[in-house]
């Protein structure tokens, strides 16, 4: 994975809270704000998987979904 240099601009607020974790978890202010980019993607493609889930309900129209899939899997063990 290639790095890239940012400059952000925080409170100061932030920063010295940003400063305090990293102190109290031993990391630096820069893993601090990559560890909060992870959280942020992270929870970005729960939300992506949850939305795909609530958009595609109800599309299946052909009976009963499980037994379809049990069928299906049947054929695998012949």
């Amino acid at each position: 994975m290639k790095s890239r240099r940012t400059i952000i601009t925080i409170s100061e607020d932030d920063k010295k809270w940003l400063e305090g974790y990293g102190r109290a978890n031993k990391v630096s202010v820069a893993e601090a704000v990559r560890r909060g980019i992870y959280i942020l993607r992270e929870s970005n493609k729960e939300a992506t998987y949850r939305n795909l889930i609530k958009e595609t309900r109800g599309v299946w129209k052909k009976g009963d979904g499980l037994k379809y899939q049990d069928d299906a899997r049947a054929e695998w063990k012949r």
